[in-house]
């Protein structure tokens, strides 16, 4: 499944024409802005409460129905509440842990609740969510340590969750997809766990980017450049913590030794270019990897499959890369929504 297609992201000066938005994306583009909320930026940290909720309303009804899986259950996993998704009754299988998106600020595993459904059922393999410390309360290094610590524990106690630990996977969209890629450079780090495979969707990579896709997609298209700007001040405090490789990734000096991985863009999305730079760095490093980038689609269209056919798409491919690198058989046969 993995291949050498990658593209080289260009520089600003390069682009001079917007690049067309998939009709569904533009609806939903549409509904949000005839909702009329303020700009994320214009957020105090006072208020990330209120902001989390709104979140949590909007992300439900995007995300489509909600499927049906062999179990779910709620734990404390190393002190952070997961929560678990078992596709099928048979054990041990592979197990993904999932980290949100939400800039590090907003999200939970009640916002995730659909998608992580549904990415069991597409992957054949447990999908342990993760609910994560936040940010402004609890900036860097708190949410990748929650992360890091469940998954390590995880790997360390596979019995618990009728998991296989020679299966296990890390993966997240957005700053969850950051998350996730950080979690595998400490697992180097620090010598284990041993991590298979990283599902990154559309990953933030680099605290100080300044790509053409910053530039050309900077208002919008749903996230914003003054967004993720706000987004990351959130989460790095400043650009001291913000130049540090697990806070950026993309500023590694080696990335050799990593999981595979597969990684997700969207065409219209600020981090598009950041995301295919960090594909293109694992290659380089002789990290098996695959790039695909979704044309017409805005940055969230993973969570959106309710709305979005891009979304069920990604989803589909999502699965399939697990199940194909993890050895995981299908549990369903046909549409996962």
């Amino acid at each position: 499944m993995f291949g050498h297609a990658l593209r080289t992201p260009k520089r600003k000066s390069d682009y001079h024409v917007p690049m067309p938005l998939d009709a569904q994306s533009q609806a939903v583009l549409d509904m949000m802005a005839a909702a009329g909320l303020p700009p994320i930026e214009t957020t105090l940290p006072g208020q990330a409460g209120a902001l989390r909720a709104s979140m949590r309303d909007s992300f439900s009804a995007l995300a489509g129905n909600v499927p049906e899986v062999a179990h779910v259950e709620d734990r404390t996993v190393a002190g952070v509440p997961v929560r678990f998704y078992w596709p099928q009754s048979v054990n041990p299988l592979p197990i993904v842990v999932y980290f949100h998106g939400g800039g590090w600020v907003l999200g939970d595993i009640e916002t995730y609740d659909t998608s992580c459904r549904a990415l069991a059922l597409a992957s054949g393999c447990i999908v342990a969510s993760v609910e994560y410390r936040l940010a402004p309360e609890h900036p860097f290094p708190a949410p990748l340590d929650d992360c890091y610590a469940v998954t390590k524990y995880i790997a360390d106690n596979p019995h618990e969750f009728g998991a296989d630990a020679s299966r296990l996977a890390v993966g997240g969209d957005s700053a969850g997809g950051n998350l996730a890629a950080a979690v595998t450079l400490l697992a180097r780090e620090r010598g284990g766990p041993d991590i298979r495979f990283q599902l990154l969707i559309y990953p933030a990579t680099d605290f100080s980017a300044d790509t053409g896709s910053v530039e050309e997609f900077a208002d919008g298209h749903f996230l914003t450049r003054a967004g993720m700007r706000w987004f990351w001040k959130q989460y790095a405090g400043h650009a001291g913590n913000g130049l540090h490789h697990l806070v950026s990734p993309l500023n590694a000096d080696n990335l050799s030794g990593l999981p595979s991985a597969f990684v997700m863009t969207a065409e219209c999305d600020v981090l598009r270019d950041q995301g295919e730079s960090y594909a293109q760095r694992l290659e380089e490093a002789g990290v098996p990897v695959r790039l695909k980038r979704y044309d017409g689609a805005i940055h969230g269209f993973f969570s959106m499959a309710g709305l979005l056919d891009q979304g069920k798409v990604a989803m589909t491919d999502a699965g399939a890369a697990l199940w194909s690198t993890l050895g995981a058989r299908a549990a369903t046969s046909g549409e996962v929504y």
